[in-house]
């Protein structure tokens, strides 16, 4: 490893910044001044309650800086922290610590990677002075915040059977919560609680059973099938303080297209499950796609809100899968409260009596094909959505688009994928803002070239998004008129962030290789 240190930059700084760390006592409020956990809070809802930039004078906002990230790491789909003025990210290998006033770097920390996916990572967790951070060659690494250097580095995954590391962590309590990724063998998911101050493992939750009689195993044909399992957990989780309750959701079964040797829905693969973050121990779960057979992920971002059910309070849990599916749940139980497409889906003949879809054969991959909607790349994918309290509606990026489902490998015991979607066409990208209360969708703004981009909500009754013509837009969030854009060079790769500063309120956003800040003057 090498770190270039700033710490004389640090030091003239100080006065400015003031405290580096990060209070703990930050993780449990909704701040304004700081964007301190990778949705800006606990819940998921990447909603600021910032309000200075306004849907009435947003037109106005104007450029502060831009941060081209050096090293060639690749686009920045991390979400920045802010914390006490100075804005943290990552890129696959690469840390970066910049004044968020002015853009002007202050250190980098590079990891000399021993192989591992570098197709990209979400971001870094801190916790008092203390950075962490997940290497695409399966390490998680705790780094000083003031310099960047490197406390210690430990091993969370084998890079032989190719994990690897791209999610931001998340801290809760006296734990550090992280997951793993990649399904290119057949392996089954985790996610794993560590030790802040020393790395150590505290507990493992797998996402499949790992032997006969554990929960779920009657699900799976055989213990050599759960071994293969899958269930990644590419998402960072979302949490609960009030019921200390964990939410974590999974990825595909393995093998994903070819299933003849996987009979059953394959538990707890493509579920949302609540988890005790002390312990690890599952609490409820609940399933999305039963026997996935077409690589829909549920790993979306679960968000939490407390609202109105029926005329009644309720916490609830929303979630808008890949699979064309949204949900609502009563997240202290996992009661599933609604379940209804969200674009059009052909692949599923109803829903249970728990609300999860019940997949339709004729639809699961064919050795001559089966035209699938939606198509692999999924309704949604990773791009976070958000909720907002004010509006009442949540708002995900979406895309309409079918394929044909095809089996290459028809032998009853299938290794890999086994087979492919071929063909098939993208009808349609949107921005969607769903009612929770119904499932229905109360505006739509169409794309006209297509955008998976991360979104955030505002008090200023703002939507803010990338288009699919490299442009970041500020939409209105009742109406969904789009009110001011700016154009990136490169689309927006991340989610955008919001802080405020010396009574001026932020807008960041990633777009490629470069951050970028607007702003609206307050004098």
């Amino acid at each position: 490893m090498t770190t270039r240190r700033f710490a004389f930059i640090l030091a003239l700084a100080a006065p400015l910044f003031g405290q580096v760390g990060l209070d703990p006592a930050k993780l449990l409020e909704q701040p304004t001044d700081t964007w301190p956990t990778y949705h800006g809070d606990y819940s998921g809802r990447r909603f600021s309650t910032l309000k200075q930039i306004n849907s009435s004078n947003v037109r106005t906002m104007t450029l502060a800086w831009m941060y081209h990230a050096s090293g060639n790491p690749g686009s920045i789909k991390a979400t920045p922290l802010e914390i006490n003025g100075i804005l943290y990210f990552a890129a696959p290998d690469h840390v970066w610590a910049v004044d968020a006033r002015n853009g002007r770097e202050i250190w980098t920390f590079k990891w000399t990677s021993k192989g591992g996916t570098h197709i990209g990572n979400r971001g870094v967790a801190v916790f008092h002075d203390w950075l962490y951070v997940e290497t695409p060659d399966c390490h998680l690494v705790s780094l000083n915040i003031k310099d960047g250097s490197q406390r210690w580095a430990v091993p969370i995954c084998d890079l032989d059977q190719f994990y690897y590391g791209s999610l931001a962590p998340t801290v809760v309590h006296d734990v550090l919560i992280t997951g793993v990724s990649g399904d290119d063998l057949d392996r089954p998911g985790y996610v794993s609680g560590y030790n802040l101050e020393t790395g150590a493992m505290k507990w493992r939750f797998y996402t499949v059973p790992q032997k006969k009689g554990d929960p779920g195993s009657e699900t799976w044909p055989n213990e050599e099938m759960m071994k293969h399992g899958g269930g990644m957990t590419w998402q960072p989780p979302t949490y609960d303080p009030a019921l200390n309750l964990l939410y974590i959701t999974t990825g595909n079964p393995q093998p994903v297209i070819a299933h003849k040797n996987r009979e059953g829905a394959n538990l707890f693969t493509a579920c949302v499950v609540a988890l005790n973050p002390d312990t690890g121990k599952m609490q409820w779960y609940f399933q999305a796609s039963p026997h996935d057979t077409h690589d829909w992920d549920a790993t979306q971002v679960p968000v939490l809100f407390d609202a109105d059910w029926e005329g009644q309070p309720r916490k609830m849990l929303a979630l808008a899968a890949r699979n064309g599916y949204f949900f609502v749940l009563d997240r202290a139980t996992g009661k599933n409260l609604l379940s209804t497409p969200y674009v059009k889906v052909n692949w599923a003949k109803g829903v249970d009596k728990n609300g999860s879809p019940i997949p339709d054969p004729a639809k699961m991959p064919q050795l001559d094909g089966s035209l699938v909607s939606p198509n692999q790349g999924g309704a949604t994918n990773w791009p976070p959505p958000t909720f907002s309290p004010q509006t009442g509606l949540f708002y995900v990026n979406a895309s309409r688009a079918y394929s044909v489902y095809y089996v290459f490998d028809p032998d009853a015991n299938p290794m890999g994928w086994g087979g492919i979607d071929e063909g098939g066409a993208t009808l349609e990208t949107m921005i969607e803002a769903i009612d929770y209360r119904t499932g229905k969708i109360r505006w739509v703004h169409p794309w006209q070239t297509g955008s998976r981009a991360g979104l955030m909500s505002t008090a200023g009754n703002l939507l803010f998004a990338g288009d699919g013509s490299n442009n970041v837009i500020a939409l209105d969030a009742t109406t969904g008129a789009i009110l001011w854009h700016a154009g990136l060079g490169s689309s927006v790769s991340n989610g955008p962030i919001s802080y405020e500063l010396d009574g001026e309120q932020y807008v960041v956003v990633g777009a490629g290789e470069t951050l970028w800040a607007f702003v609206m003057r307050s004098k």
